[in-house]
């Protein structure tokens, strides 16, 4: 769930840019390194790979616009907040990840404190927050709020970054409202009849919830475009074949934009998915997807053998929850 928050974080802050003078000078000396490469992506599609020299040191020196942009080393992704003037000096232990990562120079207070609210963020009990009855959670949630926005006061940091941090830290936490509310939306449809529906089959003709009746049916909302679908592929794929032959289906839903056909198309092939692949109608629009109340992907649904709801926001293939739930019932 934790990882679910710093994605939202991540999505939002990345998109903020704003136009600067001169250049920033980054350099990144790095314990235990993933690669000897590390990428930048950013607004605007700004995209930059540094290369480590024979010392192991990471230095380059490049125009920037004012933001949030994300740093890949080769197997986790790290945040930053980057503005022409900079002088920074990351330090880190990639065996550590996030818990060792530390900044000197022009720059470092804005990402010593972005680094250290994204700590909170892992520590934080999202869990708890998320299962809690509305009230209780309204009550945590505002809590919450106000001690986010008050780690601010007192703080000598750019105001550009100050102020983008605050309004976009609220609108994160509105975002993880409405995916609560989401939440106890399908907890509601849980044992009532599912919709059903009627989509395009990769393989050929249409297939509807009604021709799967008489088996499990696990299915995946998602779309080409969507990171957090994508990273749960592997997940999927592991899922599948454990439980090959066991009287349940898989299916994947896209909510691609028909336009997109032969992206999708060519997307599963390439990624060599199995399972019943299917691509809605009209994306969001659909009617099984706006029945289901879906605003947020992937999100996954358990339909029984009956076509009822057994769980409408199941797992993902990266919970252990998942399987305890199929050996539960598969048995």
């Amino acid at each position: 769930m934790n990882k679910i928050i710093l994605l939202i974080l991540v999505t939002i802050f990345s998109s903020f840019t704003f136009l600067r003078d001169d250049e920033v000078t980054f350099t990144a000396k790095i314990e235990n390194r993933n690669s000897d490469t590390l990428m930048f992506k950013g607004g605007n599609q700004f995209s930059k790979i540094i290369i480590a020299d024979k010392k192991g040191v990471f230095k380059s020196t490049f125009k920037i616009e004012e933001g949030f942009y994300q740093m890949y080393d080769g197997k986790m992704y790290v945040q930053l907040y980057l503005k022409n003037g900079y002088d920074l000096v990351l330090n880190m232990d990639a065996k550590k990840e996030y818990q060792s990562i530390t900044y000197k120079g022009k720059g470092a207070d804005e990402n010593n404190f972005w680094i250290k609210s994204l700590i909170d963020s892992q520590n934080y009990d999202y869990k708890t927050l998320l299962s809690s009855e509305e009230k209780v959670f309204s009550k945590l949630f505002e809590e919450r709020k106000v001690e986010v926005l008050a780690s601010l006061k007192g703080k000598s940091l750019d105001k550009i970054f100050a102020d983008n941090y605050s309004k976009e830290t609220e609108q994160s936490l509105n975002g993880l409202k409405a995916y609560y509310m989401q939440t106890l939306e399908a907890k509601k449809l849980s044992g009532s009849m599912s919709p059903d529906f009627n989509f395009e089959n990769l393989k050929g003709g249409t297939t509807s919830l009604a021709d799967l009746k008489g088996k499990y049916i696990y299915i995946d909302v998602w779309a080409t475009w969507c990171g957090p679908c994508i990273a749960e592929i592997p997940f999927l794929k592991e899922v599948e074949k454990k439980y090959e032959g066991k009287n349940i289906l898989f299916v994947s839903l896209s909510i691609d934009r028909v336009s997109d056909r032969e992206k999708w198309s060519k997307f599963i092939t390439e990624k060599e998915l199995s399972g019943i692949q299917l691509l809605a109608e009209a994306d969001w629009k659909s009617k099984f997807v706006q029945d289901y109340k879906i605003n947020g992907i992937p999100r996954f649904i358990l339909v029984g053998p009956n076509g009822e709801i057994v769980n409408a926001d199941a797992p993902r293939p990266s919970s252990p929850s998942l399987i305890e739930l199929f050996d539960n019932i598969l048995k």
